[in-house]
């Protein structure tokens, strides 16, 4: 009697809201701001890999757990249903609706791309043979799933690594899910990838999450943020805690998706590149996944776990209270009252100027009309009361006051009339 295998369904996609004041507060300190979180689920060996969203809450659901064939059954990826359009891109062959043609074409139009940088990433030449099947519906798109091979109900994408099948659904589980199709497809591809680079050898869980994690490149101020929680509160996962027991809760699982794609941040950083490549040519030549790394990095497991915790320290320590809500909403306020002064200020400058460039245009015309009229102009000094003696029809005649004061002169230019002072 064969005895069932089971498949580990690892990463729910888990959405959690993030305030478009701290993605623009971000984005002024130099950091990379996306809106939501995300998480998805991966297993290891012959057994897909799966991209899931939320069904329901505010940070998703809990990892679950489906069951595959049994041991020595085989896997055999099933025809494309009849009126489904074909694209052969030679090393990646898709299938789906004509329907869903425009979505498909942005996804053949980024393939050969993502290839390519996971062949640089890891090493190795991958992605030799790839089917992606895409369906309308996630309804629609467990009837393209291998027959024995089920997955999650919830499962906005499934990768099928050994068989080198990745199946996609245009819609997704949950109305309101955050369902990026790109997003998706690369990060199933990450997950046959990384099974192309070793050769099918065992990897631990947190690496073959976390490699599809960071390179898919998933809500990374929302990992971000969860990373300088954990950190500034000490709550830290040991990866050997990942490893055996995954968290089932949503807020631990975020916090074990974070940490894993984090460390594989590290371990690929581009001083380290060539010490990732070594590693996984050790790990595809069978020598073990942790004998592997502990050789490529001349470090414990161990040792480069604490290394990597002195790392998050120092990146993320004081982050959490730069960003904390309340100060962003300070922050915000005392943005908008600096852009509100400046800009009364450079109001309040240009009325000066322009009151000044209209003086000045003034003098120049009253300078030009003296000297066109020989120096001769019409100047008349008003009376205060009007005198009932004045001849009739002598306009602007001088007169003196009874009092014997005088007003101040005027001038009549071009028939207007101006005060000397």
């Amino acid at each position: 009697m064969l005895a069932p295998q089971v498949l580990l369904v690892s990463y729910a996609r888990l959405r959690r809201s993030v305030p478009r004041l701290a993605m623009l507060f971000a984005l002024l300190c130099t950091l990379v701001l996306p809106s939501t979180a995300s998480a998805d689920v991966i297993a290891s060996g012959d057994v897909p890999e799966s991209k899931i969203a939320a069904p329901s809450g505010p940070h998703g659901a809990d990892s679950g757990i489906a069951h595959a064939p049994a041991d020595g059954a085989r896997l055999a990826i099933p025809r494309a249903p009849k009126g489904y359009n074909n694209y052969d891109g030679g090393w990646v062959q898709f299938a789906y609706p004509p329907s869903v043609r425009e979505h498909v074409q942005e996804l053949i139009a980024v393939s050969d791309e993502y290839r390519h940088e996971l062949a640089d990433r890891l090493g190795q030449s991958v992605l030799d043979r790839v089917v992606v099947r895409i369906a309308r519906t996630p309804g629609e798109m467990s009837t393209l799933a291998p027959k024995g091979a089920p997955y999650p109900k919830y499962a906005s994408g499934v990768a099928y690594s050994s068989l080198g099948l990745i199946l996609l659904t245009i819609q997704p589980p949950h109305t309101g899910a955050n369902h990026n199709l790109g997003e998706i497809f690369r990060h199933e591809l990450a997950h046959v990838a990384l099974h192309d680079a070793v050769d099918g050898q065992a990897i631990p869980r947190w690496f073959n999450e976390g490699f599809a994690v960071h390179i898919s490149r998933e809500s990374p101020l929302a990992r971000l943020q969860t990373l300088w929680t954990a950190s500034l509160a000490g709550r830290l996962m040991p990866l050997r805690h990942i490893d055996e027991r995954f968290p089932a809760d949503s807020e631990s699982a975020m916090l074990a998706y974070a940490q894993s794609a984090d460390i594989v941040r590290y371990l690929i950083r581009q001083q380290d590149s060539y010490r990732f490549q070594s590693m996984i040519s050790r790990a595809r030549s069978g020598k073990g996944f942790v004998r592997s790394l502990e050789t490529a990095y001349g470090v414990e497991m161990t040792n480069l776990e604490h290394e990597w915790r002195q790392d998050v320290a120092k990146r993320y320590s004081f982050w959490p209270v730069l960003l904390s809500g309340s100060l962003i909403w300070v922050g915000a306020i005392g943005l908008f009252f600096l852009g509100w002064r400046r800009r009364k200020t450079r109001a309040q400058a240009t009325m000066a100027k322009w009151a000044v460039e209209e003086a000045r245009e003034d003098a120049i015309k009253m300078a030009a009309a003296v000297k066109a009229s020989g120096g001769r102009v019409h100047i008349v000094l008003r009376d205060t009361e009007p005198s009932v003696n004045a001849p009739a029809g002598v306009v602007g005649a001088a007169r003196e006051k009874l009092t014997g004061e005088r007003e101040i002169p005027i001038v009549q230019h071009d028939g207007d009339w101006h005060t000397l002072h």
